[in-house]
């Protein structure tokens, strides 16, 4: 979920009507808007510092993610799941794994959104953004042949994650084991035989950056030892929604966003290749390096999905030795449901 700064809607609002160039990404809507303001509040001491704008390598890596490529480089990627993926040196998947944030697990169910178990039949299939607690979970969230996990936080109506499995997971874990990271319901780590599931919804730096220091200072640096801890004794398979977009090829606009939407700060995207740097890889990016307009978030304001006006803000992030077992990565564009579209992710274990 992404917030824009007021001050800056009204100006880049008129730009849009006379050139409808430009992109902005303001939030879903004010009640989810209104959601991070009130979970804000209770974090004061992370916002009261303004983080400074600081040069980072990431601006030497963006600067070299041109968007202008020769005619002869392939910019496309999968939007259709395949049946028959295959690792490089020929083995076929034996498991897929979903992730979609469904911007609240109650209005998706409204809109059949729970068919889509039923159709792809993923083994493992990760959820996030619920916003519902575990006491108000409709029953029909239950689906047979499938183990069900959920975890939520002390605000109503604000975050949450839920993971689906065919497979019983030896053990689920709710959390990194740090309170004040854990009282929102943003992860579900899942441990199986042979590698780690990692479910997240990543802390959104808010309307007007005031969670860009609690984001880069304190979740993001915990999560990357969580991650170097996990990957310490099996390989980790990481999705979710991350709230970043790390190149400048992962939304249609860096220029009127950079350091002034979340998810595409500096800080935000130094972190996420932080966490590239010690052993994992983005999966999307390894099979195509160059693809373009591969988003999965498209803000609902200003008629942006049919204009395809959007983010990568969705990944699938893996211990690098699981290299050798990627199938496929495939953005399900054509699936409707909510501002995020699925993503899915096929691997030789």
């Amino acid at each position: 979920m992404l917030f824009v700064n007021r001050n800056l809607l009204i100006p880049a609002f008129n730009r849009f009507i006379s050139s409808a160039k430009l992109s902005i990404m303001p939030p879903k809507r004010k009640k989810a808007q209104a959601d991070v303001v009130e979970a804000t509040t209770k974090k004061t001491t992370e916002a009261e510092d303004e983080p400074t704008t600081k040069k980072t390598k990431i601006e030497k890596k963006s600067s070299t993610a041109s968007t202008d490529l020769p005619d002869d480089v392939d910019t496309s990627f999968p939007t259709q799941i395949n049946p028959d993926a295959k690792t490089k040196d020929g083995r076929k998947f034996t498991k897929t794994i979903v992730s979609w944030n469904v911007n609240g697990v109650r209005a998706w169910l409204k809109k059949d959104g729970i068919d889509y178990l039923q159709k792809y039949k993923p083994d493992i299939f990760c959820i996030q953004e619920t916003k519902c607690s575990q006491e108000k979970l409709p029953a029909s969230l239950k689906v047979p042949d499938y183990h069900s996990y959920f975890s939520s936080g002390d605000t109503e109506g604000y975050a949450g994650t839920a993971l689906y499995s065919k497979e019983k997971p030896i053990n689920v874990t709710y959390g990194m084991g740090i309170k004040k990271l854990d009282d929102e319901g943003r992860l579900i780590t899942a441990e199986y035989d042979t590698f780690y599931l990692v479910g997240a919804y990543v802390p959104n730096s808010g309307k007007g950056l005031v969670r860009l220091k609690y984001r880069t200072k304190e979740w993001d640096v915990a999560f990357r030892d969580y991650m170097k801890g996990l990957d310490a004794k099996k390989p980790v398979i990481y999705c979710g929604d991350l709230n970043v977009a790390h190149q400048e090829t992962d939304l249609k606009n860096p220029k009127t966003n950079r350091n002034k939407t979340p998810g595409f700060h500096d800080d935000e995207r130094q972190g996420f290749t932080d966490l590239l740097a010690e052993g994992f890889f983005d999966s999307f990016r390894e099979l195509y390096p160059n693809a373009r307009e591969c988003w999965s978030f498209w803000t609902y304001m200003m008629n942006a999905r049919a204009k395809n006006v959007g983010w990568r803000l969705d990944y699938f992030v893996l211990s690098d030795r699981l290299k050798k077992d990627l199938c496929e990565h495939t953005i399900q564009q054509d699936v409707m449901g909510s501002d995020h579209c699925p993503i899915v992710l096929q691997m030789a274990l």
